[in-house]
């Protein structure tokens, strides 16, 4: 007789036990160019090396002016000043402002000295030869970026962990941090099993698919920031498939046993873990629909995954379990989900003790708040997922949803 599921772990407990035996990690670096660093993972922190801006900038066209000369000014009584210069821009400000002075000054211009505020060209007038009549009265700073408003000298900018923004390499290169020091991409091996499972390129014979997990499961690796490794499609025999496990572990970092779905193929790739090396087999089993067969494991200290053959399994279990462990061996700060909340428009039955991912399409109501539609299928239809925008989790507690809730939609 086949053997059943190990003890079925709760997911958090399953991916807590998982991590345990990891333990801490020390990514490995690689120095990149800033430019190139693009959803690159810090791996150190960064500091700043002088003030960002390191001199006073306008941020409005105008005139730059001393603030006490224009107090008490107004439209029925301006403040008059004398126009002594103008601040050229990408220089340094060679003009002095006195008192009843100003000078004109374009949007990041160098406030030019005994400047103290800048007034904005919209409420002035030029009342002939180099008189300005200034309308509204200003206050110090006022326009005004200050030195080290943005960042200060020696402020921590950025912490080790870090995914790198657009935003970020901005700032950095603002800075003239030309090269940061990240962790090195993680290589994924990628094992599907099946004897139906052909490339998709071939035609399909009676009773065979085409390979849809392989090339799911590569692009959420490389979409997490890492090397998809794909090792190839194995048939359903164990020594092909324990050899395929033996020869890709020692080449990449993680592995991932993408099998068929019935017992004694979750019971193959279980045997074919356990002898990789010790520990093994740390989960067998979790408390998820869909995904209940997953198979958590560490061997040679990496993390090995057997994932369940359903297209939708799969990606629901990557998710859930796969996706923070390469952020736990590089040391990435997890970044929040896309979440939104929408009103369930039917109900989602579920049972207790299980987590629940039910797909939803997302459509905006009349009052333009959002709507959860669910998409039910089953976990081997990929197209449910293509069809969905995100998914809507039923917690352990719970025996299902009803129709009118507010609930969190997990997205895509």
């Amino acid at each position: 007789m086949p053997r059943e599921l190990f003890t079925v772990r709760t997911p958090p407990e399953a991916l807590r036990i998982l991590l345990e035996a990891l333990g801490p990690s020390e990514p490995r670096r690689e120095a990149v160019e800033t430019t190139d660093a693009l959803d690159r993972v810090l791996a150190e922190d960064l500091h700043a090396a002088n003030d960002l801006p390191d001199f006073p900038r306008s941020t409005m066209d105008g005139y730059a002016v001393r603030a006490a000369d224009t107090f008490g000014a107004g439209e029925g009584l301006p403040a008059y000043l004398e126009e002594v210069g103008e601040v050229l821009m990408g220089r340094s400000a060679d003009v002095h402002v006195g008192r009843g002075q100003c000078a004109r000054i374009a949007t990041g211009g160098m406030l030019p000295p005994g400047a103290d505020a800048v007034i904005m060209v919209e409420q002035t007038q030029e009342a002939g030869g180099s008189t300005v009549e200034v309308l509204r009265p200003v206050a110090p700073g006022e326009n005004l970026v200050q030195v080290g408003e943005d960042v200060r000298a020696g402020n921590l900018v950025l912490t080790r962990g870090h995914r790198l923004r657009p935003q970020d390499l901005g700032g950095l290169l603002a800075l003239g941090i030309t090269q940061v020091q990240v962790a090195r991409r993680l290589t994924v091996g990628i094992i599907s099993g099946g004897d139906e499972v052909v490339a998709p390129d071939q035609e399909p014979g009676p009773g065979q698919i085409r390979d849809v997990n392989s090339y799911t499961l590569a692009a959420l690796v490389t979409r997490a920031g890492h090397r998809p490794w794909l090792v190839g499609v194995v048939p359903d025999l164990f020594e092909r498939l324990e050899a395929a496990a033996r020869e890709a572990l020692p080449r990449c970092d993680v592995l991932i046993l993408s099998a068929g779905s019935s017992v004694s193929q979750r019971d193959m790739t279980a045997d074919v873990i356990t002898g990789l090396g010790k520990p093994g087999v740390l989960v067998h089993g979790v408390s998820l629909r869909p995904g209940k067969p997953t198979i958590l494991a560490v061997a040679a200290n990496k993390p090995v995954f057997g994932l369940p053959g359903n297209p939708v399994s799969c990606m629901v279990t990557f998710d859930l379990f796969v996706s923070p462990t390469l952020a736990h061996l590089v040391s990435a700060s997890t970044p929040p989900r896309q979440v939104v909340t929408a009103r369930l428009e039917r109900n989602v039955a579920s049972t207790t003790g299980r987590e629940d991912y039910v797909q939803v399409r997302l459509e905006r109501s009349a009052d333009g708040g959002l709507v959860a539609i669910p998409v039910f299928g089953k976990s081997n239809l990929i197209y449910s997922l293509i069809r969905a925008d995100g998914m809507v989790k039923v917690p352990l507690d719970r025996g299902g949803i009803s129709a009118g809730e507010t609930v969190d939609v997990v997205l895509f």
